[in-house]
C-alpha cells in the first residue's frame, strides 16, 4: 500500500472510530416532545392513523427533514404496499412501519396515496 493512500486509509479509520464513538458517548439532548411530526395525506379518508415515533438513531444524529411514501390501499382500505418516494434513510424505517398500521375508509377499488411525514423542530 503506498504512503498517501496509507494516510487516507488512516484518516478513514479515525473518522470512524470518532464517529462512533461520539455516537455511543452523546447523550440523547433531543427528544421526541422536541421534534414535530407534520402529516400531510392525499384524498382518501384515513380511518385509523398513528405518528411515527422519532427514532433514537435520528435524534442522536440530530436528523430533521422529510420522508415522502407512495402507499398502496386495498378496496377495504388496508395498506398492501409502501413505496419510498425520498426522505432520509434514518427516518424512513420509522414512517413505514406506522403507515403500514393505518386504515382507510373503503372505496370501490385499491387506490394508490402520497403521504408526507416532516420532522421539524418543536423548538
Amino acid at each position: 500500500m503506498s504512503g498517501p493512500l496509507r494516510i487516507r486509509r488512516a484518516i478513514l479509520i479515525a473518522m470512524m472510530a470518532g464517529i462512533l464513538i461520539g455516537l455511543s458517548a452523546a447523550p440523547a439532548m433531543v427528544c421526541a416532545q422536541s421534534v414535530s411530526v407534520v402529516m400531510e395525506v392525499s384524498k382518501r379518508p384515513i380511518k385509523t392513523k398513528s405518528e411515527p415515533p422519532y427514532p433514537k438513531l435520528a435524534q442522536q444524529l440530530h436528523v430533521l427533514g422529510k420522508v415522502k411514501l407512495q402507499v398502496t390501499v386495498s378496496a377495504d382500505g388496508a395498506v398492501t404496499g409502501t413505496k419510498v418516494m425520498g426522505g432520509s434513510p434514518v427516518l424512513v424505517k420509522s414512517v413505514v412501519e406506522t403507515v403500514k398500521d393505518w386504515k382507510y375508509e373503503p372505496a370501490g377499488k385499491e387506490t394508490l396515496e402520497t403521504v408526507e411525514f416532516t420532522f421539524s423542530s418543536g423548538t
